[in-house]
């Protein structure tokens, strides 16, 4: 990801020496698209729409901005 209020040049987290699991400061999808959302302008927790009558979030009950990436 860069630019949009991405902090450039930034490394977050770390995987074992094959690049197959995540070691160090693991991120979610359900984060990842929770800080997208934040970063387009729109409260993920408030982005639902409705499927066999039930509201479901797009983040789930899950996400969370990660505010480490936000260049704030």
């Amino acid at each position: 990801m860069a630019g949009g209020g991405i902090r450039g040049v930034t490394i977050h987290g770390e995987t074992d020496e094959f690049g197959w699991k995540t070691v160090k400061d693991w991120v979610s999808v359900h984060d990842l698209h929770a800080t997208i959302l934040h970063l387009l302008g729109i409260d993920h927790e408030l982005l639902t729409y409705r499927f066999n009558g039930r509201d479901y979030r797009l983040t789930d009950v899950y996400g969370n901005v990660i505010r480490e990436f936000l260049d704030t």
